[in-house]
């Protein structure tokens, strides 16, 4: 049993990860529908610049600030800079995020190099027991974060006006924009949004895995495979994509064997596109229904 709950635990732990990068391919895709192939370098960029800053003399937690600003600032500039010129046609948007991506990569190599960078734990990095598992302070950190943001971001959706302003991009773009909403800044708000989730969640996990360049390819694979369980364009569904996603992973290496670790994704992803394209909790639009 305790075995069970430490595996459970880990999962949960990977799987809020997944979630919040998955939050960040659903914000663009509601209002650009665009599957932005480059959010798991936004995670990557993020927990390098914490650590680069840390470095440099600054406290964790302004790091940590300076960061997740920083990667908002980068993801508006990557938007009308890199996205906004291709105009609405999604598959050059998707390919032009792939060689985002790639530039990203490579930047990170010049700026950091290729070696792995650790980064200290927010609060001491000594385990403690609790109902027979061995549990990381990081740990609670990443499911108070990721439990914070997710009631923020509901709470963002269902009563805040920019918040509505973009389910209704997501619902209908065409009639937003007849009412009146501008579409562009509404892109940029998207972008902004998505990196500052990445960041986060790169952030958050880094004083558990070290961070290096490309460090964000794994990272945005499972977050885009978190979206398609839950529900590509809802936000909600991604981060129970990501939940369920994380605990099937470390149940299959716990109970199985560690190599089915990443087919687990896979066969998760090929299972709900022919079966269920829909993910577990459909569009944005059911969205507080």
């Amino acid at each position: 049993m305790s075995e069970f709950v430490q595996l459970l635990i880990s999962g949960l732990m990977v799987g809020s990860i997944y979630g919040l990068i998955g939050i960040g391919f659903t914000t663009i895709y509601n209002v650009t529908g665009i599957v932005n192939f480059a959010q798991g370098d936004f995670a990557m960029v993020g927990a390098l610049s914490a650590i680069m800053f840390y470095a440099a003399g600054s406290p964790l937690w302004v790091a940590i600030i300076l960061a997740i600003i920083l990667v908002g600032l980068l993801a508006t500039l990557i938007e009308r800079f890199a996205i906004r010129p291709i105009g609405t046609h999604v598959t050059r948007g998707i390919i032009a995020t792939i060689g985002v991506g790639v530039v990203l990569q490579g930047a990170a190599v010049l700026i950091w190099g290729s070696d792995a960078q650790p980064m200290p734990a927010f609060s001491g990095d000594r385990p403690f027991n609790l109902w027979g598992t061995t549990i990381l302070p990081q740990t609670l950190w990443i499911f108070g974060t990721a439990a914070t943001l997710m009631v923020l971001l509901y709470l963002f959706f269902q009563k805040t006006y920019p918040g509505k302003i973009m389910r209704a991009c997501a619902i209908n773009p065409f009639a937003a924009q007849l009412m009146g909403i501008r579409l562009n800044a509404m892109r940029t708000f998207s972008f902004l949004l998505s990196g500052m989730f990445g960041a986060i969640g790169g952030i958050i996990v880094a004083p558990i895995a070290l961070t290096q360049y490309d460090s964000g390819i794994g990272l945005g694979i499972k977050g885009f495979v978190a979206c398609i369980i839950g529900g590509f364009g809802n936000p909600i569904g991604a981060a129970v994509g990501g939940l369920l996603l994380g605990v099937l992973e470390a149940m299959s290496s716990g109970f199985i064997s560690s190599g089915f670790k990443n087919a687990i994704s896979f066969v998760l992803l090929l299972l709900f596109l022919s079966v269920r394209s829909g993910g577990l909790l459909g569009d944005l639009e059911k969205v507080g229904r």
